[in-house]
């Protein structure tokens, strides 16, 4: 009876604790599960405005810079050697004209051969009219049967040689009056003198250079572009050329290169000035080209944000997270800026981007409109 009574008491408390482990199993669960929805609160979205890209035909103005070079230069040497310059009648910076003499070289000996040279003309061409009354002297006597044909023959070739003494003169005096010609140098085209080599007492030489003139004093800047902007650059395209020492100087560009540099990506275009002004070869200046009306994709100003130096936008996906992605500046104009790296249509975070990480989510609360002309005004 006893015995009975102990084995149930057992039995009974077994069963209590068991009960009691399992409550209290389930109360841990129950704490473990409210901790985990707990954590998994949801993100507070950013509430943001965004407007879509447009395409626009916008003024485009592209920057370049460059050296200032001359658009021809001539050089200036001498034809004839081994006389001395008696005087040097320019110096650089001077513009001078056409057939200008720059420099006058001894030509004394020149002339005086010259001269010598005239008198053997003038003989020879005694010499030639007396052949020639020979000539025809011994034609009449031989019609009149009184010289015979060999002494005919003697006197054409007298006349023959004669003429040919002249041409040989005539020649020599040609050949002397061009040197001293030559040694008067004279300018071959107008324009500005940027060098000048010789100076006066000096010996000079055959072929060597004596001057420099930029033809016209016509100046162009070779500015520097990126391959981008290559293709959107033509030819008679207006353009103000700029220089920190001389001030300003409208252009035109005359050509742009078909070569990129393969080191620099870079090509030139080379915009020919209407004046010369005070500018000069080798000079650094810089330009804008006016480029006219091209079509781009715009955004809000207000929608471009730098992070490290790049600029760029944060874009909606259809998740509704914010991406951000790097554009290229085009150009500036009012409250609108033509950017490349986006396409019309897509949409910008315009107003709270500055708060917005890569990959937040966001709530649009506004829709701008799409960029107008109008916007490009203000």
């Amino acid at each position: 009876m006893g015995y009975g009574f102990k084995g149930s008491f057992g039995r009974t408390t077994a069963l209590a604790l068991v009960l009691t482990v399992s409550a209290a199993g389930l109360s841990a669960c129950g704490k473990d599960k409210n901790a985990q929805a707990k954590d998994k609160k949801p993100v507070a979205a950013q509430t943001v405005s965004v407007a879509p890209v447009a395409v626009l035909p916008l003024p485009r103005v592209i920057n370049a810079s460059g050296t200032i070079s001359a658009w021809e230069e001539v050089p200036v040497g001498a034809e004839t050697g081994g006389l001395t310059a008696t005087a040097v009648n320019a110096e650089e910076g001077q513009f001078v004209r056409q057939g200008q003499v720059l420099v006058a070289l001894n030509d004394t000996l020149l002339r005086a051969q010259l001269r010598q040279q005239e008198a053997s003309v003038t003989s020879a061409r005694a010499t030639l009219a007396e052949a020639e009354a020979s000539l025809k002297r011994s034609r009449e006597l031989l019609a009149k049967g009184f010289l015979s044909q060999a002494s005919l023959d003697t006197a054409t070739a007298r006349q023959a040689t004669a003429a040919a003494q002249v041409a040989a003169a005539e020649a020599a005096r040609g050949e002397t009056a061009a040197r001293v010609a030559q040694a008067s140098i004279r300018a071959p085209v107008s324009g500005l003198i940027v060098r000048r080599s010789v100076t006066k007492g000096q010996i000079v030489s055959a072929g060597s250079e004596l001057f420099r003139i930029v033809r016209d004093g016509r100046m162009e800047l070779d500015a520097e572009l990126p391959e981008t902007d290559l293709g959107v650059v033509k030819a008679g395209m207006p353009a103000s050329v700029t220089s920190e020492q001389v001030g300003q100087a409208d252009g035109a560009v005359r050509i742009v290169t078909s070569e990129v540099d393969p080191q620099t990506r870079l090509g030139v275009a080379r915009i020919a000035l209407t004046s010369m002004g005070a500018f000069r070869p080798g000079m650094f200046a810089r330009a804008q080209i006016k480029a006219g009306d091209q079509a781009s994709p715009v955004v809000p100003s207000a929608a471009i944000l730098y992070r490290q130096n790049q600029p760029g936008v944060f874009m909606v996906d259809r998740n509704r997270k914010a991406q951000f992605r790097k554009i290229g500046i085009v150009a500036r104009t009012g409250d609108i800026t033509a950017v490349s790296g986006v396409s019309a249509g897509e949409e910008v975070v315009v107003d709270g981007a500055g708060f917005l990480g890569d990959g937040d989510a966001v709530r649009v609360t506004v829709h701008k409109p799409a960029p107008t002309l109008s916007s490009a005004k203000r």
